[in-house]
């Protein structure tokens, strides 16, 4: 019995642009955003990659636990100490939210 093939044949060919393509480390798939002016790379991460790990979301300020699917983004001037993780709904609404985070009293400081 030969393999199942799970691909279409013309699968590699294609016509998307480098930035669309699947990156098989993270899980994901980058593109490049426009906000406030800059541009941005942001990946999309799949909870397998984040296993293990966890964040602090700087739009709610709230931790993105271990095994979570989540963006990173930064600016594309920027080194890779400027990135950050952002839950989906988070980086989608970005535009929406104050400029300064809201915490509750007993909310840790990080």
């Amino acid at each position: 019995m030969s393999p199942r093939r799970n691909r279409p044949k013309g699968a590699a060919s294609s016509g998307g642009s480098a930035a669309d393509e699947p990156s098989g480390r993270y899980g994901g798939w980058q593109s490049t955003e426009s906000w406030q002016g800059e541009e941005w790379s942001v990946r999309h991460v799949a909870g397998a990659s984040a296993e293990g790990k966890t964040y602090r979301c700087p739009g709610c300020d709230q931790m993105i636990p271990s095994g979570v699917p989540h963006v990173v983004a930064w600016p594309e001037h920027a080194g890779v100490d400027d990135r950050r993780h952002w839950h989906k709904a988070c980086w989608n609404a970005k535009d929406r939210r104050t400029l300064r985070v809201q915490r509750s009293r007993n909310a840790p400081r990080f």
